[in-house]
């Protein structure tokens, strides 16, 4: 009787796993950015990585209490349904529902939270319209990473009037720009203004990026521009926490 019993646990654990579920059919892996309730704060900012080898990184910051971020990182597991995963560090675990581009914080026994406020526990995984509207920081140009430069470079991708902006470390500049089918990018009609730095390396890599740069990709909070397949030429970093 005892091996009968285990022959159908794993049969049943085997059928779960391969059946059609979001483990097996969402394109899951991603970072996800929402605001959680908070009994005494305006809100906890959380953004959750959930990688391919089943470990995560998480980043809260209590809104209207503190400036303090708060981050940790562990390993997760999905349930023998593939629908849900439970993310574990040294002190708890917390279980998510995970659906089409979201994945919506579960409480203590494993069901949504319902009332008034069951759609913000919702956490919305970054695709390219997350892209827009956002400040993204110049990490590394050519494979070099950023340093010694008067300002911070970054540039905005504006949903009005599809108009990108940004500074170059020295100088201001803008122009229009385009996302397309297949993570395409186009960038054109750049201007910026004529201030004299000690150093325009940075500035004139940059510029030279914007012009050719085709194509892109988001992972992690990690923004990449390239041309065709060669090595990324740029590298952005997104600060959800700016606001």
């Amino acid at each position: 009787m005892v091996a009968v019993l285990i022959v159908s646990c794993k049969t049943n654990k085997d059928s779960a796993l391969n059946a059609d579920n979001s483990m097996t059919n969402l394109d899951w892996d991603g970072t996800y950015v929402g605001i959680i309730p908070c009994a005494d704060c305006d809100g906890i900012k959380t953004v959750i990585e959930l990688n391919n080898d089943l470990t995560y990184s998480k980043k809260t910051k209590y809104l209207g209490k503190s400036t303090d971020i708060y981050t940790e990182q562990g390993s997760f597991n999905w349930n023998n349904s593939g629908s849900e995963v439970t993310l574990k560090s040294e002190n708890k675990s917390q279980t998510y529902f995970v659906g089409e581009t979201v994945i919506t914080l579960l409480d203590s026994s494993g069901k949504k939270i319902t009332g008034a406020l069951t759609n913000n526990y919702t956490l919305k995984k970054q695709d390219a319209n997350s892209l827009k509207n956002t400040p993204w920081k110049l990490v590394e140009i050519y494979g070099k990473p950023i340093d010694k430069v008067t300002k911070q470079p970054f540039l905005v991708l504006n949903t009005e009037d599809n108009r990108i902006s940004g500074n170059t470390s020295c100088n201001g500049f803008g122009g229009e720009y385009k996302l397309l089918e297949g993570n395409r990018i186009t960038v054109s009609k750049i201007m910026h203004t004529m201030m004299a730095c000690p150093n325009m390396e940075v500035e004139n890599k940059y510029m030279k990026v914007l012009e050719v740069a085709d194509n892109y990709t988001v992972v992690n909070g990690v923004l990449n521009l390239n041309k065709g397949r060669m090595a990324t030429m740029a590298k952005f970093e997104v600060d959800y926490f700016v606001n």
